[in-house]
C-alpha cells in the first residue's frame, strides 16, 4: 500500500470553518475536529436511511399477513434462494464497476423497485403473489443496503475510531428509525400504502446524494493521514461471481462471524413467528396491522437510541468488544426464560422488543467493529454473503424448524428451551469472535 498523499492546504481552513460542528458533535459523541463532517455526514445518511426503512418495514410485515401466515416458511424460504442468487450478482458488479459508482448505484435501484411496486399496489392491492414478491425483494433488499453502508463506514473508518464513532453513527438509524414508524402511522390512513412507498422512494433519492458525500469524506480523511483506513473507493474489485463465498469459508475469523448471525437470526425468527400470528389473529384490514407494526417499531427505536446514547460507547470502552459481543445473547437467555414462565401476548411481545433492541442497539453495532481489522475485498464480498444469504439462511432454517416444531404439536415452554440453548451456544461464539478480532486487532497494530 503506498503512502498516503500529504494533507492539502485546505484542511486547516475547513477544521476552522466547520469548528462549530466540532462543539456541537463533541457535546454526544468522542470526536477529532478533522472527523466532524465525516461523522455528521454519516449519521444523516444512516438517518435518512432507516427513516425510508421504517416505512417500508411495516409494509412488508403487512405483507406477510396477505400471503398467509401459514405460508411464513414458504416466504422465508423464497428470499433465502433469492438471497443466493443475489449474493453472486452483486459479486460481479463489484468486479467490473469502480466501487464509488457501484455504492450509489445500490439505492438507485432501490429507487426504481420502489416506483414499480407502487404500481403494482394500486393495480393490485390484494394480491397473493404481489405480496409474496414485494416480501422477498425487501427481505433481501434491506440486507444489501445496510451491508453497502456498514460496509462503507469500516472501509473509511479504522477500529480504534470505530469503538468511538460507531455507537454514534448507528444512532442516527435509531433516530430515523423513529420517524419512520410516525409517518407510517400518520400518514397510512390518508395516503394508503402505495403513498408510503412513494415517500420512501424519496427518502431513497436523497441518500444517493448522502452516500456521494460520505465518499468524499472518506477520501478527505485519507488526505488528512493520521487515523483512518488507507483504501480507495476508484477500482473495482476483480474476481469470480462467487469470490465472496470462497473467502468466507477460507477465514475461521469469518466464519465464526457467520455462525454469530445464524444463532442471531434464530432467535429473532422464533419470536417474530410468534408476533405475526398473534398480530394475524388480533387485527383483521391491512391499515391496522400496518399500524401495529409500526407501534412496535416505535417503541424499540425509542429504547435503541437510549441505549446507544447513553451507554454502549462507555460499554464498550469499559469492558471492550468482547463483552458487548457476549452481552446480547446473554440478555436472551434471561428473556426467552421469561417467556416459559409466562407464555402471555404481553411477554412475547416485550421479549421480541428486548431482542430487537439488544440486537440493533448493542449486537449490530459490536459486530460491524469487527470488520474494520479485515482487507478491503472481504468487507465488500464476504461480509456482503453474510449480511445476507447467511442471515436469510439463519431465517430459513429457524422457519422450518419452527414449522417442524408446530407439526409435531410441541407447546410453547419446550420450545423455548430449545430458544434458550441456542442463546448459550451464542453466547460461547461471540466470546471466540471477540477474542479473534483482538488478536488480529493486536496483529494489524504490529503490522
Amino acid at each position: 500500500m503506498t503512502a498516503p498523499p500529504p494533507a492539502p492546504e485546505s484542511t486547516a481552513s475547513e477544521s476552522a470553518d466547520y469548528g462549530w460542528l466540532h462543539r456541537v458533535l463533541s457535546r454526544a459523541v468522542e470526536v477529532e475536529p478533522h472527523e466532524a463532517r465525516a461523522v455528521a455526514v454519516a449519521f444523516v445518511c444512516h438517518f435518512v436511511l432507516f427513516a425510508a426503512y421504517y416505512i417500508l418495514r411495516p409494509v412488508r410485515d403487512t405483507m406477510s399477513t396477505v400471503f398467509g401466515v401459514d405460508q411464513l416458511q414458504n416466504l422465508f424460504t423464497g428470499t433465502f434462494f433469492i438471497a443466493m442468487i443475489c449474493a453472486p450478482i452483486y459479486s460481479s458488479i463489484a468486479a467490473r464497476a469502480k466501487l464509488q459508482h457501484l455504492l450509489p448505484g445500490v439505492f438507485w435501484l432501490m429507487v426504481v423497485c420502489i416506483v414499480i411496486f407502487y404500481g403494482l399496489f394500486e393495480t393490485m392491492p390484494q394480491n397473493r403473489w404481489v405480496a409474496a414478491s414485494f416480501y422477498w425483494w425487501f427481505s433481501v433488499m434491506n440486507l444489501i443496503i445496510i451491508s453497502v453502508f456498514w460496509t462503507l463506514m469500516t472501509d473509511t473508518f479504522t477500529d480504534a475510531q470505530a469503538k468511538r464513532l460507531f455507537p454514534f453513527i448507528q444512532a442516527g438509524s435509531s433516530t430515523g428509525a423513529i420517524l419512520g414508524p410516525i409517518i407510517t402511522k400518520v400518514f397510512v390512513g390518508i395516503i394508503g400504502v402505495g403513498g408510503l412507498l412513494l415517500v420512501a422512494a424519496a427518502g431513497f433519492l436523497l441518500i444517493v446524494a448522502l452516500v456521494h458525500m460520505v465518499m468524499r469524506e472518506k477520501a478527505r480523511l485519507r488526505a488528512h493521514g493520521g487515523d483512518s483506513q488507507r483504501t480507495t473507493l476508484d477500482h473495482a474489485l476483480p474476481g469470480n461471481p462467487f469470490r465472496g463465498f470462497k473467502l468466507l469459508f477460507s477465514s475461521p475469523f469469518m466464519m465464526g462471524q457467520a455462525a454469530f448471525m445464524v444463532l442471531m437470526t434464530w432467535i429473532a425468527t422464533f419470536l417474530v413467528f410468534m408476533q405475526v400470528d398473534l398480530i394475524s389473529k388480533a387485527y383483521t384490514d391491512l391499515e391496522s396491522r400496518t399500524v401495529a407494526f409500526a407501534d412496535v417499531d416505535l417503541y424499540v427505536n425509542l429504547a435503541t437510541l437510549a441505549v446507544l446514547i447513553f451507554g454502549l460507547r462507555g460499554f464498550v470502552h469499559r469492558f471492550g468488544v468482547t463483552a458487548s459481543l457476549v452481552l446480547t445473547p446473554v440478555i436472551m437467555i434471561a428473556a426467552c426464560a421469561g417467556i416459559a414462565v409466562a407464555p402471555t401476548l404481553v411477554m412475547v411481545q416485550t421479549a421480541r422488543g428486548i431482542q430487537r433492541v439488544t440486537q440493533y442497539a448493542i449486537a449490530r453495532t459490536s459486530r460491524e467493529m469487527l470488520f474494520t481489522v479485515i482487507d478491503q475485498e472481504s468487507r465488500y464480498k464476504a461480509k456482503n454473503v453474510i449480511d445476507t444469504v447467511v442471515y436469510r439462511l439463519g431465517d430459513l432454517t429457524a422457519a422450518w424448524m419452527q414449522t417442524g416444531l408446530r407439526a409435531m404439536g410441541i407447546s410453547i415452554v419446550p420450545a423455548v428451551g430449545i430458544a434458550i440453548s441456542v442463546s448459550a451456544l451464542w453466547a460461547g461464539v461471540s466470546w471466540g469472535l471477540g477474542r479473534s478480532y483482538e488478536r488480529l486487532r493486536a496483529k494489524q497494530a504490529e503490522d
